[in-house]
């Protein structure tokens, strides 16, 4: 009897404790939510440290609160012991892309010498970061290169004219070439051109690319901003062949 008793006991303590963290996590989303008007809230997580909870902003933003929701902080949570910087992994797991998922046709496709290694891109014309980028890639070969034209027209107005007349021109990655490293625009387009322009938007914020250029790597691995080549080589190296 005292055995079962102890079973029952331990089964409601467990029941407590978790409606308890369930009714903290409902008050943390409350109060963020209220506080940060506008963003995406997503999961929220009860740490083992102390009264601190882990709120997930806009899909890749780690925040950290209290269980009232009273004050939060971004920055970089570290486990003195072992000197991890546990914000930093948890980031690396937000920040992963399907790569097999992604509209590869709706992509201008750039081969570089045998094209064995994949990379795709989310870039914006007339970002300086993007172009940034481009001058690194010229010392990048053996890899194709899946360009996703993702003009930021908040940032850049007449980034959108100048991706739809690169898409609608007759050779598309010539097009890209000319304006990223020379600045000149393209000629002769198609009089008649759909882009994928709007699509590839809806894709990016559902991936949680907000800026450019974003990099996805063959094993999902998402870096956002322009990286050196030596860093680029490195992560391509570490994929996985297939």
């Amino acid at each position: 009897m005292k055995s079962t008793a102890k079973i029952v006991f331990a089964g409601v303590l467990s029941a407590l404790i978790s409606f308890s963290a369930s009714a903290d996590e409902k008050e943390v989303r409350e109060a963020v939510t209220a506080a940060l008007q506008g963003a995406r809230i997503g999961p929220i997580t009860k740490l083992p440290y102390g009264d601190l909870y882990e709120v997930i902003i806009n899909g890749v933003n780690v925040l950290y609160t209290d269980s009232k929701g009273q004050v939060g902080l971004f920055g970089n949570l570290v486990e003195l012991k072992t000197r991890k910087n546990l914000t930093e992994l948890r980031r690396d797991e937000l920040l992963v892309v399907d790569f097999s998922k992604l509209p590869l046709d709706k992509a201008i496709v750039k081969v570089k010498g045998n094209g064995s290694r994949k990379l795709a891109i989310f870039t914006d014309p007339d970002c300086p970061y993007c172009k940034q980028l481009e001058k690194e890639l010229t010392n990048v070969t053996d890899v194709t290169v899946y360009i996703f034209l993702l003009p930021l027209t908040q940032l850049h107005p007449d980034a959108s004219r100048k991706a739809t007349a690169i898409w609608c021109s007759k050779d598309r990655v010539k097009a890209w070439d000319d304006f990223m490293q020379s600045g000149k625009e393209p000629g002769e387009a198609k009089a008649e051109c759909a882009t994928p322009i709007a699509d590839i938007a809806k894709l990016a914020q559902q991936l949680n690319i907000s800026g450019t250029p974003g990099i996805v790597f063959s094993n999902g691995k998402l870096v956002p901003g322009a990286v050196p080549a030596e860093q680029i080589e490195t992560m391509l190296n570490a994929v996985p062949k297939s």
